[in-house]
């Protein structure tokens, strides 16, 4: 157990009170076929995922219901905003969520990290934002990123005038963010946000990943 699991487990921003969201809503249409479901390492995108959350932050839930996931045993729910991209899903996670702070990730990051989730988790502790963002060179990173529930009423607001960026969801509401001399702690690669897009992303990652695994 490391030192932010233990501090988790003792209750300074207590497990139980952060909810976990997985997004896997998009069409995935560069990559030809729905990412959730390619194997990296012995395992679905979206199972790997999912198990990396749970092992932090307790139950997860999928939003962007596929039968496809519930044959798999995973928790879905619907999204609310048929057309309203991330932003919408994350409005529909905040609208099922019952908790005051939420992680929520999308399902084709194959660089996450335990320590680096943990570590954001635990920076939510001392926030007095409603959101916490990593930024990145290209600018924030929102799929990979703590909501409060305080956020709900500004971003259904936001989604009903027509935004679906993300970052302007978050215009009118406070935000804090993660610097990447912050985050690069965790990954000095710098791949830590990057998604898969394309079959020659997810080539990479499965073989980066299962290579990552393989060493001693």
């Amino acid at each position: 157990m490391t030192e932010t699991t233990a501090k988790l487990r003792a209750g300074e921003t207590s497990l139980q009170s952060v909810g976990a969201f997985v997004l896997a809503g998009g069409e995935s249409s560069r990559m030809g076929r729905d990412k959730g479901l390619l194997e990296i390492d012995g395992a679905p995108m979206i199972v790997r995922t999912m198990r990396l959350v749970e092992g932090i932050a307790g139950r997860a839930t999928i939003v962007g219901e596929a039968e496809s996931y519930q044959r798999l045993g995973l928790r879905t729910i619907r999204d609310d905003w048929e057309h309203g991209g991330p932003l919408g899903a994350i409005a529909t996670a905040l609208r099922a969520t019952e908790c005051s702070w939420n992680l929520i990730v999308a399902c084709d990051l194959p660089y996450l990290t335990r320590a680096w989730l943990e570590f954001l988790i635990g920076r939510a502790r001392d926030c007095k934002a409603d959101a916490l963002l990593p930024m990145n060179d290209r600018g924030a990173e929102p799929l990979c990123a703590m909501y409060g529930k305080s956020c709900e009423a500004a971003i259904w607001l936001a989604l009903d005038r027509g935004v679906r960026k993300v970052t302007e969801g978050l215009a009118h509401l406070r935000v804090e963010y993660l610097e990447p001399r912050e985050w690069k702690l965790f990954d000095s690669d710098g791949l830590l946000f990057k998604n898969m897009n394309s079959p020659e992303d997810y080539h990479e990652a499965k073989k980066r990943v299962e290579a990552k695994r393989q060493k001693p």
